[in-house]
């Protein structure tokens, strides 16, 4: 497993220098945001693109996804939304995720991270499944085309929120396109127990998020280890399934002085993976 970090603490910075920040505290990689300041699609010239790509390439920096969830461009973190009730409002954030699709096979990024449908705001849900269905069709088309994995991402107050929510939704797909973001935190906060949900959820997984928690389970990103998740029982799990990409900690509510927060993260994340690297190492090195 890899360590990456989540681009949205950043949005006060500039991302070339997020890239040389994250490189320099040890991140093997670093999730971009796919929306303002640092590279919503319509903004990026081809020079720009290329001078993303090639500050990641030379700083040995994966760009290890690309989040599509939030949209500050043309709205706020969640709407405009997949199910929206005006289908012009609806269109807006599928051509968005279209677009970030098409970045993600210029800049080869196996996937893309998407909200779960979004905030129902009094919507039915029987509606909003289905309005959702017909944008995932959509998108898993074109992902299909572009070899992209988008990816789902469960959220405590939207549309889909738990494993049994999500697993449920993707009865109705059949893309192998379609997958799940599993963040650790998000899980934690809708009840349930995330180390449980690992082994179940595996054949869908693509990607971690990883945040802590505080025990009322309020939906607020913590520095990992100052919250109740036991991340190391958590990682253990993930070891387990022979999962080998990328872990990406995500800490959007501290964009106001990241650095300490992702140092701290850092310091506290990257040895229990070292420790279980070692472990893994050591016992396939015995068979």
């Amino acid at each position: 497993m890899k360590l990456g970090f989540s681009a949205n603490a950043y949005k006060r910075f500039d991302l070339l220098t997020t890239m040389d920040t994250l490189q320099e505290i040890g991140f093997d990689g670093i999730e971009i945001l796919c929306d303002i300041p640092h590279a919503y699609p319509p903004d990026l010239t081809p020079a720009r693109r290329q001078e993303i790509k090639a500050r990641a390439e030379n700083n040995g920096l994966k760009i290890c996804n690309l989040n599509a969830f939030m949209l500050y461009a043309l709205g706020d973190c969640w709407r405009p939304s997949y199910i929206e009730k005006e289908a012009s409002e609806r269109r807006k954030r599928i051509n968005h995720t279209l677009s970030c699709i098409d970045l993600a096979a210029e800049w080869g990024v196996p996937h893309l991270s998407i909200e779960p449908g979004g905030p129902l705001d009094g919507a039915k849900e029987d509606w909003a499944l289905d309005v959702f269905e017909e944008a995932i069709h959509e998108l898993a088309e074109h992902a299909e085309k572009k070899g992209v994995t988008v990816m789902i991402e469960p959220e405590p107050e939207l549309l889909i929120e738990t494993s049994g929510q999500f697993l449920k939704f993707m009865e109705r797909i059949s893309s192998p396109r379609i997958g799940l973001n599993f963040d650790i935190g998000h899980f934690y906060c809708a009840g349930e127990d995330p180390v449980q949900l690992v082994s179940q959820l595996a054949a869908y997984t693509k990607h971690y998020h990883l945040e802590d928690i505080s025990n009322s389970r309020i939906h607020h990103h913590l520095v990992p280890g100052e919250g109740a998740i036991d991340f190391r029982a958590v990682l253990n799990e993930i070891a387990k399934t022979n999962y080998d990409g990328f872990i990406t900690i995500e800490l959007y509510p501290y964009e106001e002085d990241p650095v300490p927060a992702t140092k701290k993260a850092f310091e506290y994340i990257s040895p229990i993976l070292q420790e279980l690297t070692r472990t893994k190492t050591a016992i396939n090195g015995s068979r």
